[in-house]
């Protein structure tokens, strides 16, 4: 589907949000987390654009990593969540029934080990030695694991510290970090006093790409279908105006604006922060290169391999024969058809 198509096909997606769907919905609700990541669908957190689509009452609440809303949905807390891929393959492996309906974002420069000003780290080879840190079970995590593994070193030939992007950002002021692999704002916040050594897209190039996905619990899914169809249509429509209104997003306008609201920052870290995505179009994303493959989807793939390597740090116990009941393309088949 080309871009002008795909544009037509969401403004009538979203046209057909009728007042009768809205009200056939409106006594239902249901509980979304979101993270710090800048993403362009955030606008609509911000400005009930979701709730207005689906017709349901939203309550949006914010974590500070994947794993943390994977444990909510696990509890029944939270319904349907943004995470990361390795989070995502961990609680897979330990037996979470989740489904992976569209995908955020995938590996790219939004994400990157900084190493501080000072640390004596000018390149790959100057790791060994070092403090490094990432979230728990993150993405970042993972990548810094891996990367540690492609230049031939383990655990125990540097220092990993697995904490909180706050408590991240705090050490490697204090000096007590040499490194962290973080997204925004810690990333942000990093490279006022560090450099880019490696993105996320680097490490993907090196063997172990990750993706950032909105998933909802199976339970959830087989009720509310219509509701994640919809959900993904208003992602789509900002990822279309994203990637064809740009004076729109620049930091001068209102999206920037209310991305610093929600997010915290600035409108320009906003603004900033939203050029380093890597986005796929739905009718990519729905493709067997994605999430329509079955046992080939290329989301799948990578959430076995996530295991595999997690499994190999004792991150986790087993790893499954096949993660495609983990993903779905189905509401965005509809939303981009």
């Amino acid at each position: 589907m080309n871009l002008t198509r795909w544009i037509a096909a969401l403004a009538v997606g979203i046209s057909t949000l009728s007042p009768l769907s809205l009200a056939h919905a409106a006594d239902k609700k249901v509980v979304v987390a979101y993270q710090t990541d800048a993403l362009p669908s955030s606008v609509a957190i911000a400005n009930g654009d979701f709730q207005k689509a689906t017709g349901y009452e939203i309550d949006f609440r914010k974590f500070n990593s994947g794993a943390e809303i994977f444990a909510a949905i696990a509890s029944g807390d939270v319904q349907v969540g943004y995470v990361g891929s390795s989070p995502f393959a961990a609680a897979a492996s330990r037996g979470l029934e989740v489904k992976a309906f569209y995908l955020a974002s995938i590996s790219g420069v939004d994400e990157a080990l900084v190493v501080r000003n000072g640390s004596g780290i000018e390149s790959l080879a100057d790791l060994k030695g070092k403090k490094l840190a990432a979230a728990p079970v993150s993405t970042d995590h993972y990548q810094l694991l891996a990367l540690l593994k492609s230049q031939g070193l383990s655990e125990k030939d540097t220092q990993v510290f697995a904490i909180p992007q706050p408590e991240i950002v705090a050490a490697f002021n204090r000096g007590d970090l040499d490194g962290g692999f973080v997204w925004d704002p810690a990333l942000t916040e990093l490279k006022k006093n560090g450099k880019v050594l490696v993105t996320s897209k680097d490490v993907a190039d090196k063997g172990a790409p990750t993706f950032s996905a909105w998933v909802a619990s199976d339970a959830f899914a087989k009720g509310n279908g219509q509701f994640l169809k919809s959900f993904a249509s208003v992602v789509s429509r900002y990822y279309a105006s994203f990637a064809t209104e740009k004076a729109a997003w620049g930091a001068q306008g209102d999206n920037a604006k209310a991305l610093a609201k929600l997010l915290g920052g600035t409108p320009d870290q906003q603004a900033d922060a939203l050029k380093n995505l890597t986005l796929l179009a739905p009718d990519v994303q729905a493709s067997a290169a994605w999430l329509g493959g079955g046992e080939k989807s290329g989301a799948a793939k990578i959430l076995k391999d996530t295991a595999t390597f997690l499994k190999e740090q004792g991150k986790v116990s087993d790893v499954l024969p096949s993660y495609s009941a983990f993903v779905t393309p189905d509401a965005l088949i509809t939303a981009s058809n």
